[in-house]
């Protein structure tokens, strides 16, 4: 297989669904929730005793700013899929259209970057996960094999001039730039 998904040997007898095109010229392929997952609403979090406190005009303190950072990181939502692709190849994870509108779900990375190095990776075997804010006034139960984005594959240029990379991905998710 030059390019395609299979599911992750920690999901293997989960009966997931692979990722797959809704009609026959889309370009995304629909990425599923692995398992039920509660995404938090940014609003019952820390940051809301931030705002209060601005208009209030307290002195803020670095543990408020600390508190309300290591508060409203985004989650990652698992898929339980991983991608393999040509070496000249990405796979560009990004929102479903009706996720902000229907469900106040963004991705805060606007759109992740799957390398090709990515798959099979020693750290997590290079299972592909989604960024999500849930930006509503409520939590939000994602429920297994509910769609949570889109991949789309894309061949990418190189620079002529560029120096040679030889380094190796060394760790999953987040790891490249090291």
């Amino acid at each position: 297989m030059l390019r395609g998904f299979e599911v992750v040997s920690k999901y293997a007898d989960q009966k997931l669904s692979l990722p797959q095109r809704q009609t026959k010229n889309a370009a995304g392929y629909d990425f599923f929730a692995a398992e039920d997952f509660v995404l938090p609403s940014i609003w019952k979090l820390h940051f809301v005793k931030l705002f209060r406190r601005i208009n209030n005009d307290h002195e803020l303190t670095n543990k408020d700013f600390i508190k309300v950072e290591s508060t409203i990181r985004p989650l990652l939502v698992p898929t339980g899929i991983k991608a393999k692709m040509a070496d000249d190849e990405v796979l560009m994870l990004v929102n479903r259209s009706s996720n902000p509108l229907k469900r106040f779900l963004v991705l805060p990375n606007g759109v992740g970057v799957v390398d090709a190095d990515y798959y099979n990776n020693e750290a997590n075997e290079g299972e592909i996960f989604f960024q999500l804010v849930n930006l509503g006034p409520k939590d939000l139960l994602i429920k297994k094999g509910e769609r949570i984005g889109q991949g789309i594959f894309m061949k990418y240029l190189t620079a002529d001039n560029e120096v040679p990379v030889t380094s190796q991905r060394v760790g999953g998710f987040g790891s490249s730039g090291k």
